[in-house]
């Protein structure tokens, strides 16, 4: 099913995203990698206050490539959200409503998006390019001096991904290996 859907991401919308579903997304989003990941456990560890709300936030895995003159940002493909795996429950639980990335979850991702009500989305690897014609803006928010994998504040208009892990745990890649193998 297409939907067309706002973020931040509310918990009406969160709840009503199926395994499956092809979506839209307009608004504003956050990207986030590896080393961003890092930091943000870090100081949430420590108590200090990180550098974004995670109410409601999407976060994508993606640390674009430089803009060429004209552009607002250069390729934007997703980068593979297992990397991210060991941070993202403490941030599902901190209010973060979904991620964006590309591959499979670990079963404690997988709890706290259920425990959240979260979603993650997938969007199609290799096709960076593309999906950056999505993103109408883009601004360096935090961690500056980590380069492409800064956090930046992403505007974005349709942008396509697909639910993957929905509020339920529905599984995009397990449940399409089963129907494939019927």
């Amino acid at each position: 099913m297409d939907r067309y859907i706002q973020v931040p991401l509310s918990d009406e919308t969160a709840e009503t995203l199926k395994a499956g579903d092809y979506v839209y997304i307009s608004g504003t989003i956050y990207t986030a990698r590896d080393a961003a990941h890092k930091r943000m456990y870090e100081a949430a560890e420590a108590g200090r206050e990180l550098p974004i709300s995670m109410d409601h936030t999407v976060i994508y895995y993606m640390g674009p490539s430089p803009a060429k003159e004209g552009q607002v940002i250069g390729s934007a493909g997703p980068t593979t959200a297992s990397r991210m795996d060991k941070y993202a429950p403490m941030l599902l639980d901190m209010g973060m409503k979904g991620m964006i990335g590309k591959g499979k979850r670990s079963q404690a991702v997988i709890d706290a998006i259920v425990r959240n009500k979260a979603v993650y989305f997938a969007a199609v690897g290799g096709a960076g390019a593309l999906l950056s014609k999505c993103i109408t803006k883009c601004e360096v928010v935090a961690y500056d001096d980590l380069g492409t994998e800064a956090i930046r504040r992403l505007t974005v208009k349709d942008f396509p991904a697909i639910v993957v892990i929905d509020k339920d745990g529905r599984n995009l890649y397990e449940t399409a290996i089963k129907d494939y193998k019927k």
